[in-house]
């Protein structure tokens, strides 16, 4: 018998830590901050930190991919 992916040996997922990262400049925190906004463009969710939120607000409500800015 094989075991599917996050089993463990007690029949529950395994749940490792995960880091978010900004898309645009890497900054890094342990769980998505309140400030932090989160975009899913092209069905991958990209997580973008306060500061870059701020400097690219109208893009944003703009609906603009962050390609595009």
């Amino acid at each position: 018998m094989t075991s599917l992916s996050g089993d463990s040996d007690h029949g529950r997922p395994t749940t490792e830590p995960q880091a978010f990262v900004c898309a645009r400049c890497g900054t890094w925190a342990e769980q998505p901050l309140p400030t932090w906004i989160c975009s899913v463009e092209n069905g991958v969710r990209h997580y973008f930190c306060d500061t870059c939120a701020r400097e690219n607000l109208r893009a944003i409500e703009g609906r603009l991919d962050s390609a595009w800015w």
